[in-house]
């Protein structure tokens, strides 16, 4: 009878470290593993899980660079409205 034991998750807290350049260069090499096959069903579910963990990453980073984008561009609007060209514009 077959084992109904399951593999253990593999260890994705190293993720967490990684820079965007990092995870979005080794969530190409992963895909690019996927794609080409050869690997067995268990090592293709690692693949699978440890891609969707670098993309998420990604997407962090992502995510925070907007935010930080859309602080900067507050943050000028507010330094632009303070009254230093208080007529400019109008005429």
């Amino acid at each position: 009878m077959a084992s109904t034991d399951h593999p253990a998750a593999p260890d994705l807290s190293d993720i967490a470290g990684l820079g965007y350049e990092q995870a979005r260069e080794e969530l190409v090499q992963v895909v690019s593993r996927l794609e080409t096959g050869g690997t067995s069903l268990e090592e293709s579910l690692a693949l699978w899980e440890r891609g969707e963990a670098l993309a998420a990453r990604c997407e962090q980073w992502l995510d925070g660079a907007r935010e930080r984008l859309d602080a900067a561009r507050a943050r000028r609007a507010d330094t632009d409205g303070a009254g230093d060209d208080e007529g400019a514009g109008r005429g």
